[in-house]
Order: C-alpha cells, then structure tokens, then sequence
C-alpha cells in the first residue's frame, strides 16, 4: 500500500468537497475552489469530513497514481483553508520589484526593465525594507503549482551566481558558493 495515498485528506472547518462526474474532485474554501480530475483507476470517496482514496491493483502505475492524487487534492484542500506563501529576496545592488496591479517591474541590472504580468489567482507585494537589506518579494495564492512555477520564471531573470550569491533567491535557500581567483594563488 503507498504510504501516502493511504493516508485519508481530512476537510478542515469551512472547506466543503465534492465529487463530480467524471471522476473530478471538486474543493470550495474561503480562499477560493478549485477542482482536479482524477485518473478513472482510482476510487475517490467523501464521507465524514474525510476524501480517501483506493487503487484496484499493485501495478506499479496504480501505485503511483494512488500516492500522485492524493497528493494533489491534500494541497487543494490546503490551498483553499490556508493558501501558499514564496518568499524571494533580490540580492545585488540596485536591484528592485515594484507591484502595480498584477504587473511586476524588476531593475535587475540589465540595460533594461523586465516585465511580468501575473495571473489573476497570485496576489503580490514587496513589503518594506530597513536600509542595508534586501528587497524581497512575496507571492500568494492557493495554487501551489502555479505559485511555484511563477517563482521559478522570475528566479530565472537573474538565477544567483556562486561567486557573491548576487540574483534571485529564495528566502532561508542556501547557495553553493565557490573560491574566486584569489583563493586559488596561495
């Protein structure tokens, strides 16, 4: 039995879900609802403020089907109580993120500005910094995969480089770093 898919998606208070036809797994919240359908091999049960899931064989696609929805619906279900947080910090000098609408304008020290229009479900905002710190930018939705996908095209405009750990990194992420020249001639 996968250990994941086993385990049952318990509904928090305010989180409701439903089964529809065609085998997709629908869950409303108080931040939104979202839906995912689910592969015609798996069973999905609702009952009891509980959403379980079961497999017909051992087949190793059963198998990873099993753990793979349960997976995606237990995110839904926290997507929807309490949503997902990215925290990204711009490191180098003189790079900045301002917020206006859903439009997103980095200086990132190219010869120009980049732009990036974000989809409706992610709300984001560049919180205040102290002098000395770095700017930082927090992404917030009830998507998980899209959330995460959206960081990584914007870690993409500038990815932190080894030397001086200078672009744009995930908050708490620790970069490899390298010796420089210097190091190499003692």
């Amino acid at each position: 039995m996968s250990r994941i898919g086993k385990l049952p998606v318990s509904l928090p208070t305010g989180v409701s879900a439903e089964l529809l036809d065609g085998n997709v797994v629908k869950v409303k919240g108080p931040l939104g609802e979202m839906s995912q359908k689910v592969d015609p091999d798996i069973t999905v049960t609702i009952e009891g403020g509980e959403i379980k899931f079961t497999r017909p064989t051992d087949q190793p696609r059963h198998r990873s089907m099993h753990g793979l929805y349960r997976a995606l619906v237990h995110n839904m279900v926290v997507g929807v109580s309490e949503g997902f947080t990215i925290q990204q910090e711009l490191v180098g000098v003189g790079f900045r993120v301002s917020v206006s609408g859903n439009i997103l304008t980095f200086a990132l020290g190219y010869s120009h500005d980049i732009q990036l229009m974000l989809p409706a479900e992610i709300k984001a905002e560049v919180p205040d910094v102290k002098k000395g710190e770095n700017p930082r930018l927090v992404l917030k939705s009830c998507d998980k995969q899209l959330v995460g996908q959206v960081a990584a095209k914007i870690r993409s405009f500038r990815k932190p480089e080894p030397y001086k750990g200078k672009g744009i990194k995930f908050v708490g992420e620790q970069l490899r770093r390298k010796a420089g020249k210097t190091a190499a001639a003692k």
